[in-house]
Order: C-alpha cells, then sequence, then structure tokens
C-alpha cells in the first residue's frame, strides 16, 4: 500500500513493486501482520507530531510481524522461518506483503504468543514500560490515562493497576469506557462531556497524581490543569494535533515528550520483556480491530473517526486465508 502524495485516507493505493531484496546484515520477512499507530495517518496527511515527513512515493508501516523469508550476507541461516517482530530497515515500507528488516532488529515471537499479538505489543509494549518506570507510579496512588482504550493507553492501565495504582481512564463513548473498566480502571470517564474534569476530581478527591497525557491539545490542557501539585505529567503523544502546553510555574512535575528520544537505543531489550510479559499472562495487548492489507485506507479512516479500539492491525492476504 503505497501513498504517493499526502492526503486523506484515499491515497493509500494498492501497487506491486519488486520483491525486496536482503543485503548484508538483513532479512526479507514475509509479513503477516503490520501494526498501525495514530502517528501514521498524521504522517500520511503531511502533518508531522515530531518525526521527519517522509517523500512521496512512500509505503507506509514500520512494525511488521511474519516470518524470515530470505537472509542477506553475514546473515545465520537459522533465522530462516523463525517467527519475529520487528522494525523494517528504514522505518517505512511494512505495509505490504514482504519487508526488508536488519537482524539485529529482529524479536523472536514467543511460542506461546500469536503474530497479531507480537505486532501490537512491539512498539506501545516497550513504549508503556518505559512511560510507567520513568513516571514512578507510586502504591495507592491516583492515576488519568488519557485515550485509555487506546493501543498504548490500554497497556498504561494495565501496568498501573500492576502497580498498585488507582486508575481512572479517560475515553471517548460507552464502548470504550466499557473495556477502560474491563481492564482494572477504578472509574472511567468520557472526556467528550464538558464535566469529564470535574468527574475526575471527584473520584480521585482532589485530582491525580499521575496523568499520561498521549491526546494533547485542550484535553492535555484540562488534565493539566487538574493534576495535583508535586504530581508527574508525562507527556508522550498529540493526538490532537497539538502537544499539550503547561504552566512552567506550576507545582506539577512535567515528564516532556523528549522522554521519547532516547528509547529508540533500548527499544529491542524492553519489547523482548513486553512480550515475555504478554507469554506469561502479565499484559493483555488488546486488538480492537484488523484488516486486510488491501483496505488499509480503511483502517486509517476508522483511526481518524476515533470509532477504534486497542491497537488496529492490517493483515496481509496470505495471513487471512
Amino acid at each position: 500500500m503505497r501513498v504517493d502524495r499526502f492526503g486523506g485516507p484515499e491515497v493509500l493505493i494498492e501497487t506491486e513493486v519488486p520483491e525486496p531484496v536482503a543485503g548484508p546484515g538483513q532479512v526479507v520477512v514475509e509479513v503477516a501482520v503490520a501494526a498501525i499507530d495514530f502517528v501514521q495517518t498524521q504522517l500520511r496527511r503531511g502533518i508531522s507530531p515530531g518525526p521527519p515527513l517522509p517523500e512521496p512515493p512512500y509505503v507506509p508501516g514500520a512494525t511488521v510481524a511474519g516470518t524470515v523469508a530470505a537472509t542477506g550476507a553475514g546473515v545465520d541461516g537459522a533465522w530462516l522461518g523463525r517467527r519475529v517482530v520487528t522494525h523494517t530497515a528504514t522505518g517505512y515500507g511494512g505495509n505490504a506483503e514482504r519487508a526488508l528488516s536488519t537482524v539485529d532488529s529482529l524479536v523472536v515471537v514467543p511460542d506461546t504468543l500469536g503474530l497479531p499479538e507480537a505486532a501490537a505489543l512491539f512498539d506501545d509494549g516497550g513504549t508503556a514500560l518505559a512511560l510507567a518506570g520513568n513516571a514512578a507510579i507510586g502504591v495507592g496512588e491516583w492515576v488519568l490515562v488519557e485515550a485509555a482504550a487506546g493501543g498504548l493507553g490500554s497497556l498504561l492501565v494495565q501496568l498501573a493497576v500492576h502497580a498498585g495504582a488507582r486508575v481512572v481512564g479517560a475515553a471517548r463513548g460507552a464502548r470504550k469506557l466499557a473495556l477502560v473498566r474491563d481492564l482494572g480502571a477504578e472509574a472511567a470517564v468520557d472526556y467528550s462531556e464538558p464535566d469529564w474534569t470535574d468527574q475526575v476530581r471527584v473520584v480521585t478527591s482532589g485530582g491525580p497524581d499521575v496523568v499520561f497525557d498521549g491526546v494533547g491539545g485542550d484535553i492535555g490542557r484540562a488534565a493539566f490543569a487538574i493534576t495535583r501539585p508535586r504530581g508527574r505529567f508525562s507527556i508522550h503523544g498529540a493526538s490532537s494535533g497539538s502537544v499539550t502546553v503547561t504552566d512552567p510555574e506550576s507545582e506539577v512535575d512535567v515528564i516532556p515528550l523528549s522522554q521519547l528520544f532516547p528509547l529508540a537505543a533500548t527499544a529491542k531489550p524492553r519489547a523482548e520483556r513486553a512480550l515475555a510479559e504478554a507469554a506469561a499472562g502479565r499484559l493483555r495487548p488488546v486488538i480492537g480491530q484488523t484488516f486486510p492489507l488491501a483496505k488499509a485506507a480503511e483502517a486509517h479512516s476508522a483511526m481518524e473517526n476515533r470509532v477504534v479500539t486497542g491497537k488496529t492491525l492490517l493483515k496481509t492476504q496470505e495471513a487471512a486465508a
């Protein structure tokens, strides 16, 4: 699926390109599942919340799960046929039947874990572990998670609960709120309601100790305003289109978006830990919906219309069959 120009979901066009060939230190992955995140929809429109914009034409998608189909020079042939999850070699090219990756970035998928679950966890699982660690969640603290029914938010809810915190999940719509409660949150609030922050204040008896802000914009600013003094406000995204503007004079400890920048250097061990936690049954990736690869435009549209829960995945025709 290729983007030939920036624009709406309709610019995703099914096309054929030459087979990828593994170079030195590379492998070709027979893709079973490709993961989508909201940033991909922003980049497709020519808007970047942080990453550099790709130059059309390009094939979107960085995260794929499947089996190793071919190896390049210097790569152990024992990798052939192994189930793996990985990033593509260039950070793009994953929305395809085959994709290139470097052998150093391959993570073996545990036998007890499915490829869809591995794809759902590879980025969000490792990121959630890092965010939870940076926020130093304490036992008994109140934690507010924005976009709590999303791929990353749903994992943050679980990690906060496992840390002994009391969780309020913010999302939109009854279906998402029900999911948030099912994940262990004590309360769920709909931030499309004008008094949602008042509801959070009541539930938490004054305001949350920790906020995980992946939305930004008006919602992020409203959440920052109710964070307790000496609380932590952790920023990890801007799905609204703008990063939360915080008051530098406040007593709240802001953990900025830049906390994400060094994570790439430790992405692989954190991904391995997330997969191990899921394989052991201690972390549950929420896969809300899957689409055939050829319907990537429909997947992007669903994400932009905020009708998805959990992680959104694309499956190749071979994987779906």
